[in-house]
């Protein structure tokens, strides 16, 4: 049918020959992505430090909490895959954490929403292009959904619940006896909020 004749299987006399896709990294590739995750410095309170979560001998990512994810997405993915893969597959990836970055945006321009809108649409479109038909499940579909949101509900960060989910953690901490969760909770917060006032 000619379509994409470059990732055609090759039959060979004993075995057929899979050629990687443009979104598939080499070992050097995958070492070379965790190494620049491994050397960058964040600020404090920006985000986990990211150096602990990187494996090098596995040359994977470990322990990602979300907001660390969402971090990976809007800035540090640009920076860390912007010499390994192939141009087009790079800049649809590119694309789609601009566009996770300007709608995070602590303030959002109104009068940008509808070009916002349009570029998403591109941009999953550029993906399809590249990516195989597995990676487009429902949730990619969704993200052509996120600026009529933001253009009801007002920007993102009102509706994080990464606050939430630190202070959870915080609570948490509080245990002691796993037995009675609530009362070692109560018990603590109370002493806590006593000895701050």
């Amino acid at each position: 049918m000619g379509v994409k004749t470059d990732l055609q299987p090759e039959y060979g006399e004993r075995r057929t020959h899979l050629p990687p896709g443009p979104w598939n990294l080499s070992r050097a590739e995958k070492r070379e992505v965790c190494n620049s995750f491994y050397g960058m410095k964040v600020p404090e309170g920006y985000s986990s430090n990211i150096k602990n979560l990187v494996s090098l001998q596995d040359s994977r990512l470990l322990g990602l909490k979300s907001h660390d994810s969402h971090t990976l997405m809007q800035q540090l993915l640009p920076v860390a895959i912007r010499s390994v893969l192939e141009k087009p597959a790079r800049y649809a990836i590119t694309r789609l954490c601009f566009f996770f970055n300007a709608i995070c945006a602590k303030t959002v321009d109104v009068s940008k929403l509808d070009k916002l809108e349009e570029d998403v649409v591109v941009t999953l479109c550029l993906l399809e292009k590249y990516f195989p038909p597995s990676f487009f499940d429902i949730m990619v579909h969704l993200v052509v959904h996120l600026v009529r949101e933001v253009r009801l509900c007002g920007p993102v960060y009102f509706r994080w619940m990464y606050p939430f989910e630190r202070y959870m953690k915080v609570l948490k901490g509080y245990v002691q006896n796993r037995t009675r969760p609530e009362g070692c909770i109560a018990e603590r917060y109370i002493a806590e909020e006593a000895v701050e006032f």
